[in-house]
């Protein structure tokens, strides 16, 4: 059986005061193995932070050279409009971050997702840019490649893509196909309909710095408590 990697290339800059944490569940430490077994996909999302002419040519340096047999089948973004990574000097990403807005799934992009599962306006939009040019590259990979397993990789504003199209791909792929989600600094992306939607559909592992504030925005008291409850590792 083969499988690829989508790696949301993108990275998200701080935008918001830490709300306050609330209680979490007790600690249980990973052995080395476990940890290690995340170390490719981390190598995959850090790459988020080289061009997408770099990511394309797979010529990256060091998170690159981590994962030597990665075949990219398409890579895009600006650092503008369309992101390829979350830089403080970029505006547009910015406002993205910023504009938390809730709204239901485009039902185009979403067919039969209920319209109480709301999303983030900024999420929403930023993977709806790019939405079918991922499908697209997908079914070419899977085709090329005759892969029927998908797993999704991204950083900050790349989680809460990842975790869009974790919802999105499914709907458009070959049933028996497998996905998993892995996303670093996951953010707040919507509602409590949209958490429980992600818990009983999303092989989802998400990865925290614990000092981060990322995970715990947008700080709206109405939100979900999150993250989901897929696997949650904090370093």
């Amino acid at each position: 059986m083969s499988s690829i990697v989508l790696a949301v290339l993108l990275g998200a800059a701080i935008v918001n005061a830490s709300p306050s944490l609330n209680a979490r569940q007790s600690i249980t430490a990973l052995t080395t193995s476990q940890i290690d077994a995340f170390t490719p996909y981390t190598y995959y999302a850090s790459a988020g932070h080289c061009t997408n002419t770099q990511t394309l040519a797979w010529n990256c340096g060091t998170n690159c050279n981590a994962n030597p047999g990665f075949k990219p089948v398409a890579s895009g973004g600006n650092g503008d409009s369309v992101q390829y990574c979350t830089n403080p000097s970029e505006i547009l990403p910015l406002v993205t971050d910023a504009d938390i807005l809730r709204t239901s799934l485009d039902s185009t992009l979403f067919p039969g997702i209920s319209s109480s599962v709301g999303v983030h306006q900024g999420f929403k939009d930023a993977q709806a840019s790019t939405a079918t040019d991922v499908l697209a590259a997908v079914k070419s990979a899977m085709s090329t490649h005759s892969a029927t397993s998908v797993t999704m990789v991204g950083h900050s504003l790349g989680a809460a893509i990842s975790l869009l199209d974790s919802v999105y791909l499914p709907l458009w792929l070959p049933k028996g196909t497998t996905f998993r989600t892995i996303g670093y600094g996951l953010p707040r992306v919507g509602n409590q309909d949209f958490a429980n939607y992600i818990d009983a559909n999303v092989h989802l592992t998400h990865i925290n710095n614990k000092e981060d504030p990322i995970p715990i925005v947008p700080g709206d008291e109405s939100e979900h408590d999150g993250p989901y409850n897929g696997v949650e590792m904090g370093c």
